[in-house]
């Protein structure tokens, strides 16, 4: 059959090993309600307001084969705008792309935008269509993301967070650490940096005591501590047999982090607030980090992830990624040593699929690609949308 002389061109540009293009790009920006507002240390020193929802964008790609691949980066407390509108301007630059030209497509979404430069809210609005794109290709594949990137393990140990946040008096926290237990979940995270660290080691000794030497049990300043007091905490700490300390210090500080985990005994975890690879690889060239956290829609994608894990694995550090469990448990378990995923149910509603947890670990479906739908209450909180192709 003739071709157009332009379709001609775009074949010809695509190269002969081409397969598939795409051919459509939806995006949508939705509001998920918290059930109620939440602090950690960052409100209580007045530096952000509770968190009463979280801003998601969706990215759905769709190719001239009519396969489609789901994506969503988002943001907290502020954001969520500014990544829609970035990620709606640089969309049209996907149209006709061979979609398993992944790693090529990240870098035109990143020239496409680079006055905004590389880090921060200009990547994690290619995050979305970046996940989107490994999405699509492992449905391509037949094969759930993590076995298209090589899994060393089919289950991922995984712990709880969302009940031990700052706001919630102690009896709470013990009743959600209890129920954590009991659905299966293998660990407990508490946030701390409380103003007067006597409260929080009063509330780690309480659930310590509470759930006995053998649960697992973490702990996050989210950086509100200043140098002496990480130092004197991470000191009095000790005796709770901590898993790790999370960010107890500003997230730049990559001098204060090493300095940190070479004095002391608990390992010291931190990366979530990084949106570059750059970021990443200074901390762990300083040696800041015993325990790389990083978050794949903030740090521009899964194809940017996976750089700052093989960086993560060549210096024989350990991996808990942040946050987005749906998509951390396909890259967890694709890292060579046993890694912990962080267990969110915020986001379950936004899903008609949900990941099993049994026994202290968080379980692979034999789904495709990430291997999740958009619910139709995904639908209903969409505030803002568009389409390109």
């Amino acid at each position: 059959m003739p071709t157009s002389t332009s379709a001609h061109s775009a074949l010809v540009a695509a190269g002969p090993a081409t397969v598939d293009r795409v051919s459509g790009v939806r995006l949508s920006s939705v509001t998920l309600p918290l059930e109620a507002p939440i602090s950690d240390a960052k409100v209580l020193t007045g530096r952000q307001r509770p968190m009463t929802e979280v801003a998601m964008l969706f990215a759905e790609i769709s190719t001239e084969s009519g396969l489609e691949g789901v994506g969503f980066s988002y943001s907290k407390r502020a954001g969520g705008p500014g990544q829609f509108a970035h990620a709606a301007e640089i969309a049209p630059a996907l149209l006709g792309e061979d979609p398993s030209d992944i790693a090529k497509i990240w870098e035109k979404l990143a020239w496409a935008g680079a006055s905004v430069g590389r880090g921060g809210l200009a990547v994690q609005a290619i995050a979305a269509f970046d996940i989107a794109l490994w999405d699509l290709k492992a449905k391509r594949a037949g094969l759930p993301l993590a076995k298209l990137l090589g899994a060393h393990r089919d289950s991922v140990r995984c712990y709880n967070t969302s009940g031990g946040f700052l706001n919630a008096p102690v009896e709470e926290v013990l009743e959600k650490a209890s129920a954590a237990v009991e659905a299966g979940i293998g660990g407990v995270k508490l946030k701390v940096g409380h103003p007067d660290s006597a409260v929080d080691i009063a509330r780690v000794r309480a659930v310590r005591e509470h759930l006995g030497p053998g649960v697992p049990l973490m702990v996050d300043a989210n950086q509100q501590w200043d140098r002496a007091t990480a130092r004197r905490m991470c000191r009095a700490l000790e005796e709770f047999d901590l898993v790790w300390i999370e960010e107890p210090l500003d997230a730049q500080d990559f001098t204060g982090h090493a300095a940190l985990a070479a004095g002391c005994a608990t390992p010291v975890a931190t990366g979530e607030m990084l949106t570059s690879v750059a970021e990443h690889a200074e901390l762990v060239r300083t040696g800041g980090a015993d325990i790389v956290q990083p978050d794949a829609p903030r740090i521009g994608g899964i194809t940017q992830f996976l750089k700052v894990m093989a960086m993560a694995d060549q210096r024989g550090l350990e991996l808990a990624p942040h946050f987005a469990m749906e998509i951390h448990i396909h890259l967890a378990a694709a890292f060579a040593r046993e890694p912990w995923v962080e267990h969110f149910e915020w986001l379950d509603p936004l899903f008609n699929e949900h990941l099993e947890i049994a026994d202290g670990r968080m379980h692979l479906s034999a789904r495709p690609g990430l291997g999740v739908t958009l619910s139709d209450r995904a639908r209903a909180w969409t505030v803002d949308s568009t389409a390109v192709g």
